[in-house]
């Protein structure tokens, strides 16, 4: 079967166009393929598929094998699949996600998609739908010991759970060390994706990210979106106002609006294109 590789400021997946077949064990597969020595490489696969309520419909897989509820970057480079492969003609269509329905909006100039404008949706803040097993109507500089270390943590759901801490020296943290202590925390019952973030100016934040069942990666749209949804809770930054999020892999816009909903834009990026080895037997 073939497949793409494609990745948002160096969010990198393997993508599989699905319209007209499936895949019988993607969570094999999506370990199997990732493995940047044995494999292709990346941070999982993801599935673009026909959907009943949506344009698209999209299923992805973290590189551990389970499966993601939604993710910023891997919407954005489908949008530029779907597109530049002739699969839409629309440079505004909805893509179907176990996260809720997102619209997006491309980009476009000379045929190519320069970047695409994601509606992430409503931010959600109660504890009991992120989840987190803390008490009160929302989660915002919370102090928690978490790993026999006390932080200040705000806790946000873009479709995935997001844990988000502001400090300083990020470079300087022990991602590998500090990460799987947040992603496995007890108070986090569907593991936990954790945000590490270092106010650059007023409008501008710098962050790392570890991804529950991907570790450390260079991107993460939803982070992102949670970081800014964080922010502006703390007054560090504005409602409807473009914040940069720098990345490691590059940077994304987000607007956190004062109804709630949060917009991403960003880039998408082709790497290569490829076939399986026979041996996977992905086929349904």
């Amino acid at each position: 079967m073939k497949f793409t590789k494609m990745h948002g400021i160096g969010n990198d997946y393997i993508y599989f166009n699905c319209l007209d077949t499936d895949i019988s064990d993607p969570n094999g597969l999506s370990i199997a393929l990732s493995d940047r020595h044995f494999g292709v490489g990346g941070d999982g696969i993801v599935m673009i598929m026909r959907s009943n309520v949506a344009d698209f419909r999209m299923r992805m897989f973290n590189a551990d094998g389970s499966e993601g509820k939604m993710c910023g970057n891997a919407t954005r480079c489908i949008g530029k699949y779907v597109y530049e492969k002739g699969l839409t003609d629309k440079t505004e269509f909805t893509l179907e996600t176990l996260g809720g329905i997102k619209k997006l909006e491309l980009d476009v100039e000379d045929g190519a998609v320069k970047s695409v404008k994601v509606d992430m949706g409503k931010a959600i803040l109660n504890p009991t739908e992120i989840p987190v097993l803390l008490d009160g109507e929302k989660v915002v500089g919370r102090e928690v010991i978490v790993g026999g270390n006390r932080h200040e943590i705000t806790c946000v759901s873009m479709g995935n759970p997001h844990c988000v801490i502001f400090t300083e020296n990020i470079d300087d943290l022990d991602l590998e060390k500090i990460g799987p202590k947040y992603e496995n925390d007890p108070i986090f019952p569907e593991r936990v994706n954790t945000e590490f973030v270092e106010i650059i100016d007023k409008n501008v934040l710098k962050m790392r990210v570890w991804e529950r069942g991907s570790g450390e990666t260079w991107a993460c749209g939803t982070g992102a979106s949670a970081v800014c949804v964080a922010a502006v809770l703390k007054g560090i930054c504005d409602y409807n106002t473009d914040v940069t999020i720098k990345l490691r892999g590059g940077d994304l816009v987000i607007n956190y609006k004062d109804d709630g909903t949060v917009f991403m834009s960003g880039p998408a990026t082709f790497v290569f294109e490829g076939e399986t080895n026979k041996e996977f037997d992905i086929y349904a």
